[in-house]
């Protein structure tokens, strides 16, 4: 029991301190000079959004078709893409400045509605995706698939409007 209140704590701090650092890290003063390699970075993020939408579709057809580890292994996977994810995300946006967003048409509404929408549930995830694995690897299994419900979808939601969201704003990339 001492142990499973030790890794709560760990889940509910890293639920907060993972946002608060992007978002103490998008608001830097000055940006860092890392070179311009990091423009190369809103590619890669939209590649791994890419393959973790693809991993998360997966493991859920395995876990379906009731092959468990092929589910583990791709849930897996999702999870390694996004620490991935966030290290590339917090080094770009620490480095360089945000585009803006360029039409001036209706696409305009569209792409805020999935870029907030995609933002607000990035944050939400979180403490959703560190539970569901919590329980799994701990053999919680009805706590699992309780949390998944609602993991998976807000999770392949993110991971989706990642991509549409990248795929909106990548004309309008200077470098």
């Amino acid at each position: 029991m001492a142990e499973q209140k030790k890794s709560m704590f760990w889940i509910k701090l890293l639920s907060v301190a993972i946002p608060l650092a992007v978002a103490v890290l998008l608001g830097l003063p000055t940006k860092l000079d890392l070179g311009d390699w990091v423009y190369t970075l809103p590619h890669v993020i939209g590649g791994i959004n890419t393959l973790t939408s693809i991993c998360l579709i997966l493991a859920f057809v395995f876990v379906k078709k009731k092959n468990i580890e092929l589910h583990k292994k791709f849930n897996g996977a999702a999870f390694i893409l996004g620490a991935i994810f966030l290290l590339c995300y917090v080094t770009y946006h620490a480095s360089a400045e945000s585009t803006s967003y360029g039409a001036e048409d209706a696409s305009k509404y569209v792409y805020f509605f999935f870029l907030l929408t995609h933002i607000a549930l990035s944050i939400g995830v979180v403490p959703l995706v560190l539970l569901a694995f919590y329980y799994a690897l701990n053999g919680m299994i009805d706590r699992h698939k309780k949390i998944v419900k609602y993991t998976f979808p807000i999770w392949l939601y993110v991971s989706v409007t990642g991509v549409i969201v990248y795929l909106m704003i990548s004309p309008y990339y200077t470098h």
